[in-house]
């Protein structure tokens, strides 16, 4: 006999009775409050083209690293997962199954706590997944996915999201958002965000053929091939302002910054381009145009987030075979303090720019992070990002920053996700988790209540909106 997937309703609330009591207070307060996600990868195009989400593997599976990776780990070859169709596509079933043959083993995980919640929640699966019930979870699944109210503007208004920002490529066209912008029919926002790191990144594969590329758009000739590559930039931003981008997204091993003058980021970028430049040269301008990017942040208002401490691609056999994104992207230790020095001394003080950061590394919350928001006015945190955004992590980053750095200076939650009915579930996560941290100040007499009452609804709603210029 299956058995049955249980959804507490004071899941991740605190054990103690009087801090659990005070959360539950202070997550009513938040529970139905719309989502801001000012930062994903979900496609403009799913929610302009409002297809059907497919199949059960196609949802849950095929395009979740989080599930491939671990599954990947206990012994399942990466191709008999990654596959997905119509309804009854042998492949995707047959993934399927292994998948729900391996439920356990996302026990205690925060993919699984996604999962069950998803599963119960919106596709109304009572029963843990299983090798005896994947062909009938599949076909239910399925089945579900068909019908009208789960097709994806209907979920996007199911989820209750208000705000929706996409990432995309600095040569996209955006035609998805002008065309969801214009139609009367959806009513939400979805807005993109400015992602060049293939163009300014000498280390990333594929990065001189990006820029002739980028070059090529543009009519503009500067005073010099590095003129007329920061014009040809800077033209694409106004292009992303022009279609609601709110932000520009930086994705680096390290977050290196270094000011050069014009005519060595010329030289250096004539070098690159002409492969005569060595890694020395590729990391000198990576770190030059991270600073480039800032300072263009402070010129026309988006909003600049850094992503660092991942190295990607860790497994090249896996990467020539299936791609990038495909689970064996790993943390690194990060550092923040000295390396992003020469564009805090320039633009750390100006007014009206925002510099979000973004952190793997937990050790660099604490000992970095938190003092840097706590003295820049331009630098906020960042929500635990990828391999942290789950429930522990999640507490770990607010008992790691707040003593130094308060409330004020964090981001509010960052879901960060292409998984798009996964999105209801983290951000309940978050509120959840922040609920008890608030509540065991109040029950330690850290903190009136009034207060944390109206930390928990400015830390859910209004700290997206300030800090993203929402």
């Amino acid at each position: 006999m299956s058995e049955e997937i249980v959804l507490d309703p004071d899941r991740l609330l605190p054990a103690n009775p009087s801090t659990r009591e005070i959360a539950r207070g202070l997550f009513a307060q938040v529970e139905h409050l719309p989502i801001v996600s000012p930062h994903g990868h979900v496609d403009a195009g799913l929610l302009r083209r409002d297809a059907s989400l497919g199949d059960a593997t196609t949802l849950l599976v095929a395009h979740d690293h989080y599930v491939t990776r671990l599954l990947h780990a206990n012994g399942e070859a990466l191709d008999r997962l990654l596959v997905g169709g119509a309804i009854g596509d042998a492949p995707a079933r047959e993934a399927w199954r292994r998948f729900c043959a391996s439920w356990d083993l996302f026990d205690g995980t925060a993919s699984g706590y996604w999962l069950a919640s998803e599963l119960r929640e919106l596709l109304g699966v009572g029963v843990r997944p299983s090798a005896e019930n994947a062909d009938a979870l599949f076909d239910h699944i399925g089945a579900t996915l068909a019908r009208p109210d789960f097709r994806p503007r209907a979920l996007f208004a199911r989820f209750g999201i208000e705000v929706l920002a996409t990432t995309d490529d600095v040569l996209d066209t955006l035609e998805d958002h002008a065309a969801l912008a214009a139609d009367p029919s959806f009513t939400g926002r979805v807005v993109p965000t400015f992602r060049p790191d293939r163009f300014i990144d000498p280390q990333v594969r594929g990065w001189a053929e990006a820029v002739d590329a980028l070059l090529a758009t543009d009519d503009a000739r500067g005073s010099s091939l590095f003129n007329s590559y920061l014009t040809a930039l800077q033209r694409r931003r106004r292009h992303f302002i022009e279609h609601g981008a709110v932000s520009a997204d930086h994705g680096t091993v390290q977050p290196e910054t270094l000011r050069l003058d014009p005519a060595e980021a010329d030289a250096l970028l004539e070098r690159l381009l002409a492969g005569r430049g060595d890694a020395h040269d590729a990391k000198r301008f990576a770190a030059h145009m991270l600073y480039q990017m800032a300072r263009m942040s402070v010129e026309d208002g988006l909003v600049m987030t850094i992503h660092a401490g991942v190295l990607r691609n860790h497994h090249t056999p896996t990467f020539e075979r299936h791609g990038p994104d495909t689970g064996h992207d790993l943390p690194v230790a990060t550092r923040f303090v000295e390396p992003l020095r020469p564009l805090l001394e320039d633009f750390g003080t100006a007014p009206g720019f925002h510099l979000v950061l973004f952190a793997v590394d937990e050790t660099s919350w604490s000992r970095e992070l938190a003092p840097l928001a706590g003295f820049y006015p331009s630098v906020y945190l960042g929500a635990p990002w990828w391999f942290l955004d789950a429930p522990d992590a999640i507490r770990r980053f607010r008992e790691a920053v707040t003593e130094t750095a308060g409330f004020s200076r964090s981001s509010g939650f960052i879901d960060d996700t292409r998984a798009f009915c996964s999105i209801p579930v983290r951000h309940d996560t978050a509120r959840r988790v922040d609920s008890g941290y608030l509540a065991r100040l109040v029950d330690e007499g850290r903190i009136p209540l009034a207060r944390a009452e109206r930390l928990i609804v400015d830390l859910v709603d209004a700290a997206p909106r300030r800090v993203f210029k929402l």
